[in-house]
C-alpha cells in the first residue's frame, strides 16, 4: 500500500484533520514532548522516537505526557494507520511533521520537516524519567536553564519555543493546570508574549492543586515558568522584541523549534 501514498496527500490529510478536530495544540505537544527528552549535560541521551507509542512502560506513562497516548494518538489514529504503519513514514518523523503542519494550519510560519527518525520499538528505549528533561510548569527561571541549556537552547531560544503556549490550553486531569494562555487558543501568532507584557495575572490554586496565575479580565492564565520570562531580564528582552515583531517570533521560533525536533538524531534527509 506504501507505494500507492504520496507526501503531498499525507499533509493534505493532517490539515483537514487539524482544521476538523481542533487538535492542532496537542500535536505540537505531542511532537515537543517526544523531541524535548534529549538531553547532553548530567542526564544524557533521547531522541524523537515515538516511544510513547507504548504505555507498559517508559515514556508513555510519564506523567508529563498524560493526554498524549490517549487522545492526541487517538485523534492522529486514521493518518497513522494509513501511512506510519503501512511504512511509508515513521512514527517519529508523522509526529514531527503533523506538528508543524498543524502550525501552518494554525496561522503560524512554514516550518521545514527532516525525515529519517527511526522508531522506539519498545518501551525500553525510552529514556530513564522525565525529571530534568521535561519543563514542569511551577518552576521558576533556574528551573528554565537547567532544562533547556543542556539541549542546546541559549536564553532567546527558551523565549521563543515558550511562544508555543500562543495555542492550546491545559486541562487538570492531565497537568494538574487547567485554562488558556490567550482568547484564541488556535492561533498561533505572537499573542503569547503581547498577554504576558499587558495583562494583570492573579495567584491562584487549580482544583489539582497547582500553582497557576489568572487574568481576571480575560480568564486566561500563565504557569510560573511563563511568568519566570519577566523575571530575568535576560528574557524578558525576548519578550519584548516578540511582543513587537510577530515575524522576529517566527523566525526564531522556527530556528529553536526544528533543533528541537532533530536533537539526538542523525542522517536526516530532505526528502521523506
Amino acid at each position: 500500500m506504501a507505494d500507492t501514498l504520496n507526501y503531498d496527500t499525507l499533509v493534505k490529510e493532517i490539515e483537514d484533520l487539524v482544521k476538523e478536530k481542533n487538535c492542532g495544540p496537542i500535536l505540537i505537544r505531542l511532537s515537543w514532548h517526544d523531541a524535548g527528552v534529549f538531553s547532553s549535560g548530567a542526564l544524557s541521551g533521547g531522541c524523537p522516537n515515538a516511544a510513547m507509542r507504548f504505555t507498559d512502560a517508559g515514556e508513555g506513562t510519564f506523567g508529563a505526557n498524560a493526554g498524549l497516548p490517549t487522545v492526541a494518538l487517538t485523534l492522529l489514529k486514521p493518518v497513522t494507520e494509513k501511512y506510519a504503519e503501512t511504512g511509508f513514514i515513521s512514527h517519529a518523523d508523522l509526529w514531527a511533521l503533523s506538528a508543524n503542519v498543524a502550525t501552518k494550519v494554525m496561522g503560524g510560519p512554514d516550518v521545514p520537516t527532516r525525515f529519517g527518525r527511526p522508531d522506539a520499538k519498545e518501551s525500553s528505549e525510552s529514556v530513564e524519567s522525565q525529571v530534568g528533561r521535561l519543563p514542569d510548569g511551577d518552576k521558576g527561571v533556574v528551573h528554565l536553564r537547567d532544562i533547556f541549556h543542556p539541549k542546546g537552547f541559549d536564553d532567546k531560544d527558551i523565549v521563543a519555543l515558550s511562544g508555543a503556549h500562543t495555542v492550546g490550553k491545559c486541562h487538570a486531569e492531565r497537568s494538574g493546570f487547567e485554562g488558556a494562555w490567550t482568547e484564541d487558543h488556535l492561533k498561533f501568532d505572537n499573542t503569547y508574549f503581547t498577554h504576558l507584557l499587558s495583562k494583570k495575572y492573579e495567584a491562584e490554586t487549580t482544583a489539582k492543586g497547582n500553582p497557576q496565575l489568572r487574568c481576571p479580565v480575560s480568564g486566561t492564565m500563565m504557569l510560573t515558568t511563563d511568568m519566570a520570562l519577566l523575571e530575568d531580564e535576560a528574557f524578558k528582552v525576548h519578550v519584548e522584541r516578540y511582543a513587537a515583531d510577530q515575524d522576529a517570533f517566527f523566525s526564531d521560533y522556527v530556528k529553536a523549534w526544528v533543533k528541537l525536533q532533530e536533537n539526538g538524531c542523525k542522517d536526516l534527509r530532505e526528502k521523506l
